[in-house]
C-alpha cells in the first residue's frame, strides 16, 4: 500500500508551504501551534499522519530560536503519531554559518542543530542554497541540498540584456556559486576581494575582473543587513559598470537592509522565498516552490533529487 503524501508547515513560512501543497496538487495540512502564558509551545496536528509520508516546512527566519523549537517539537510528534517517515524542509537553514570552530569556545551550532533534529525523530532533510555546505556532513541521516541557481538564471536571462552584463561574486566565498552561474549564462566572471570588520559591515579591499560599461549581475547566498551588498553595489558602480541587479537565494532583509538598498544605487534585488517575502521598490520576489515540490515528489517515490542540486 503506498504511504499518503502530507505536507505540514511552522508558522516560518506558511505561503511558501501552501505553494508546495498547491504545486503538488493536495491540500496543506491541519495542524495547531500555541503558546501558553509561561512562553511555552505548544504543537498538534488536527488529523491523521499513521504511516504517512510527513514533510514539514519551516525556515530559520527570525524568530530563529521559536521556529527552530517548533519544528522540533512538530518532528516530535509526527513521530509519535506513527509517520512512516518524517522529513524536515528546511528552505533557509540560517545557522549554517556556524559550521566550524574559528574562535575558542565557541559552539559549533549547525552540528549541534542536526543532532537535534536527529534526536527529535527526523528521517531526511531537505533544504536550500546552504551557507557553508558542508553542513550536511554534520548528519548522519540524508539531506538533499537544492539549488536555486535555475530560477535566478531564468531571471537573469529575461529581466537584463545579457549582451554586455558580467556575473560578480561579492567575495571569495560566493566564487564556485557565481562561477556555476557565469557558465550557465555564459557570461564571463568578476569577484570582489573583502573583508569583514564586523557582523554588520565589510570592507572592499579589490576588485577582480572587468566591469566597466558593464551591467554587473550580483549573485549571493544570502541578503540579511545588506551591509556586503551595498559594499559591492558602490565598488562596482565606482569600477565603471553601466548598472548593477542582485539576486540571492535567502532575502532575510534584517536590520538597515531594506533602507541601505532603497538608498543603494543598485537597480534591484531578487530574492527567493525561502523566507517570507517583504515589500519595497526595489525588492523582487522569485518562487522556489515548483523545485521544492519536484524535490518532494520525487523523494515520495523513491527516485533520484540529484538533477535539482545544481
Amino acid at each position: 500500500m503506498d504511504r499518503p503524501l502530507l505536507i505540514f508547515s511552522g508558522q516560518s513560512n506558511q505561503p511558501l508551504a501552501r505553494a508546495i501543497a498547491e504545486a503538488l496538487g493536495i491540500p496543506l495540512g491541519r495542524s495547531t501551534t500555541q503558546r501558553f502564558a509561561n512562553d511555552n509551545l505548544f504543537v498538534r496536528f488536527e488529523e491523521s499522519l499513521r504511516e504517512g509520508d510527513v514533510f514539514i516546512v519551516q525556515s530559520f527566519t527570525p524568530p530563529v530560536q521559536d521556529h527552530l523549537m517548533e519544528l522540533l517539537m512538530m518532528v516530535d510528534a509526527a513521530k509519535g503519531a506513527s509517520a512512516a517517515r518524517v522529513t524536515a524542509v528546511i528552505p533557509y537553514f540560517s545557522y549554517a554559518r556556524s559550521d566550524k570552530k574559528d574562535s575558542p569556545r565557541i559552539s559549533i551550532a549547525a552540528r549541534l542543530i542536526a543532532d537535534l533534529l536527529q534526536t527529535a525523530g527526523a528521517d531526511r532533510v531537505l533544504t536550500m542554497t546552504l551557507h557553508s555546505p558542508q553542513v550536511h556532513g554534520f548528519f548522519k541521516i540524508p539531506v538533499d541540498h537544492l539549488s536555486a541557481e535555475p530560477v535566478i538564471a531564468n531571471h537573469f536571462a529575461t529581466r537584463v540584456d545579457l549582451e554586455n552584463a558580467v556575473v560578480v561574486a561579492p567575495d571569495a566565498g560566493d566564487l564556485k556559486r557565481a562561477s556555476s552561474l557565469a557558465r550557465r549564462l555564459r557570461l564571463p566572471l568578476a569577484f570582489i576581494d573583502k573583508e569583514r570588520v564586523s557582523d554588520t559591515e565589510v570592507r572592499v579591499r579589490m576588485l577582480v575582473g572587468e566591469v566597466r560599461g558593464k551591467t554587473a549581475l550580483i549573485v549571493d547566498d544570502e541578503i540579511s543587513t545588506a551591509g556586503s551588498l551595498v559594499e559591492a553595489v558602490e565598488a562596482l558602480m565606482q569600477a565603471g559598470a553601466k548598472e548593477v541587479y542582485a539576486a540571492a537565494t535567502h532575502g532575510v532583509y534584517v536590520g538597515p537592509a531594506l533602507e541601505r538598498i532603497a538608498k543603494s544605487p543598485v537597480k534591484e534585488v531578487a530574492a527567493t522565498d525561502t523566507c517570507p517575502p517583504k515589500e519595497a521598490p526595489k525588492l523582487k520576489t522569485l518562487t522556489v516552490a515548483p523545485i521544492f515540490a519536484e524535490a518532494i515528489w520525487r523523494i515520495h517515490r523513491g527516485e533520484s533529487v540529484s538533477s535539482l542540486f545544481t
